[in-house]
């Protein structure tokens, strides 16, 4: 349904417009509806040369981060819509010219979202994730070193030595009276 008012409605709507223009108000109308109508074009194409010229920074495919794009991606947006946000052409994995066309983005970890476009818009996508083989060590808590907190004045606090922690100064705030008195 989109399509088709796209392809039929905008340019029905805009002929009306300049119809109802000049009946109502002359040559000046037509004017203006033709004005306000180009201004509607360059805006869009404006847009368009935007996401383009970012897209021409990255790599083609490369996204940062794919689990982040499958969150964001909704049915029937558009390519360019998923160029702006990718901020990357995708890599084109069909046949070029043929319907539907699958692009791919990829990040660094592997990780991939094949994109299936039928007439320009998002159908169906697909996250693949790489398996993680046995002779990975998974990411453990234990092995990993513990984060440090940091007081509210920049200090290491609790390093893990019940020592140090009785050694640190601490902040009495504003409800704990002070140990100073004068």
């Amino acid at each position: 349904m989109q399509p088709l008012f796209l392809r039929v409605g905008i340019p029905l709507a805009a002929a009306a417009a300049i119809v109802f223009a000049w009946h109502r108000f002359g040559w000046q109308g037509v004017l203006v509806v033709i004005t306000a109508l180009v201004m509607w074009l360059l805006l869009h194409f404006n847009r368009m040369m935007q996401v383009l010229k970012r897209a021409a920074d990255q790599p083609v495919g490369y996204v940062d981060s794919a689990v982040m794009l499958n969150a964001k991606l909704k049915p029937g947006v558009t390519l360019l819509h998923v160029t702006a946000m990718t901020r990357s052409l995708g890599a084109l994995q069909t046949i070029k010219d043929e319907q539907p066309e699958v692009y791919r983005w990829s990040d660094n970890s592997q990780s991939y979202v094949d994109c299936e476009f039928n007439g320009g818009r998002l159908v169906r996508w697909d996250m693949v994730r790489p398996a993680q083989s046995d002779d990975d060590p998974p990411a453990d808590a234990e092995t990993a070193a513990a984060p440090r907190k940091i007081s509210r004045f920049g200090a290491a606090v609790g390093g893990g030595d019940p020592r140090s922690a009785a050694q640190t100064p601490s902040n009495p705030g504003p409800d704990r009276p002070s140990d100073n008195k004068e």
